[in-house]
């Protein structure tokens, strides 16, 4: 028998597993410019799991029970003459029909659904910040809030941003059902953006009371692992990408306490860090390195095949030219900082002072968070006063905490 309220547990899981492949197959039948109608069958078919697991408790095979639901409910929806006379009859092409009844879930209808779907929401008509809002809020099931702060706007200007995405994106001709070459060379690129973003959320999240979001981290995942399983979008900076994911996977365990505090590089317990996550890691990163291709992903999971590697403070010089580089291809504050953190373990925190000054991030929290870290065998009031702006810049509760317990230890070391 299933405990109480089990459900409650396991339902916002598969929302944010099965939420987005559901409505990718569904806009197969009703095409994208009915997108909207795709997710509201889709939401309705949890909304009745929640409704009907309460009761009669969770089904031997909850997913198969909601794409089940899904079907009938789409069933239905054609069914429905009313409606469909009056919302989409003169708009939907008459082959759906006859497809009604052929409408089925197996899993390689559910992946390509998904692969087209990741590329039909990237969509060129669109800026390439509003394909990538569209892509997190559609495949991703982001909330405004986790867009807006993704990218250091305000909530109102994604909205506004997100409805001129959708209206596009219901005009476009592109089909769910297939992918061109040409299509997918000029998408690639976007789609890679956007699931970085993701990971990036969920690795390290401004947005949740959770520092680390695991199940943002293994969906971003799990969509890069489908872009190397077709020949097409199995490229270099995919495989690099998927490299990177799979090394900063592999440590998300030993990065925080159980009270979901940070620890620190140095302090992780290595023994926790996932083995088998690292030689995947490896793997792919030996596929991305099969050309001539150098990309900000290719960098970045050589930084973390380093991190991940246990050898010597030479690692270090490695990571340190390998910031060096990534900051010429693409300059962020994050970069940075993490650049000076590298520069400090191979010069000593005295030099990578002065370099983290110099970037002069006085409203960024990890800066002052850095500069707190740097200063901590230095000058103690510096690092207190360091920590304590960071907390004032910082969203989230648990950095705060983590930031507050530095800033007491380093005050029963003064005393």
């Amino acid at each position: 028998m299933d405990k109480p309220n089990a459900h409650k547990k396991l339902l916002p899981h598969l929302f944010r597993q099965e939420y987005a492949k559901m409505t990718a197959v569904l806009c197969r039948h009703f095409g994208l410019q009915h997108i909207e109608i795709a997710e509201d069958i889709a939401s309705d078919t949890f909304l009745k799991a929640s409704e009907h697991w309460a009761i009669n408790g969770i089904p031997e095979n909850p997913t198969a029970w909601l794409y089940t639901v899904a079907k009938n409910k789409t069933k239905d929806y054609f069914k429905n003459l009313s409606v469909f006379e009056t919302k989409i009859k003169t708009q939907i092409e008459t082959d759906i029909l006859q497809k009604e009844y052929d409408f089925e879930y197996d899993s390689q209808i559910i992946v390509d659904s998904q692969l087209a779907m990741i590329f039909a929401v990237c969509n060129p008509a669109n800026s390439s910040e509003s394909q990538i809002c569209l892509a997190l809020q559609i495949l991703c099931g982001f909330s405004l809030e986790e867009i807006a702060n993704a990218f250091l706007s305000k909530t109102e200007t994604i909205k506004k941003r997100l409805q001129r995405a959708r209206t596009h994106l219901r005009n476009d001709n592109f089909q769910i059902k297939s992918l061109s070459e040409t299509e997918i060379k000029s998408r690639l690129e976007t789609v890679l953006k956007t699931l970085y973003l993701l990971f990036n959320e969920g690795y390290f999240s401004k947005t949740n009371n959770k520092q680390i979001r695991i199940e943002l981290c293994s969906e971003a995942t799990r969509l890069t692992l489908l872009l190397t399983e077709n020949p097409l979008t199995n490229t270099a900076q995919v495989n690099a990408l998927l490299a990177l994911m799979c090394f900063q996977s592999s440590r998300l365990e030993a990065r925080t306490n159980i009270n979901g505090e940070a620890i620190l590089f140095e302090e992780q317990d290595k023994s926790l860090w996932d083995q088998s996550l690292i030689q995947r890691g490896n793997y792919y990163l030996v596929n991305a390195t099969n050309g001539n291709e150098v990309s900000k992903y290719h960098l970045e999971a050589g930084i973390a095949y380093w991190h991940t590697t246990p050898t010597g403070n030479e690692k270090w010089q490695h990571i340190l030219q390998l910031y060096n580089q990534l900051i010429l291809i693409e300059y962020s504050p994050i970069t940075a900082l993490n650049r000076t953190f590298a520069f400090a373990k191979v010069y000593g925190n005295d030099k990578a002072i002065l370099e983290a000054e110099k970037l002069g991030l006085t409203e960024n929290s990890h800066y002052h968070a850095l500069l707190g870290y740097l200063y901590a065998d230095i000058n103690i009031d510096k690092s207190i006063a360091h920590y304590g702006q960071a907390i004032t810049l910082t969203k989230s509760r648990i950095e705060k905490q983590t930031l507050q317990k530095e800033i007491e230890l380093l005050k029963g070391n003064k005393s």
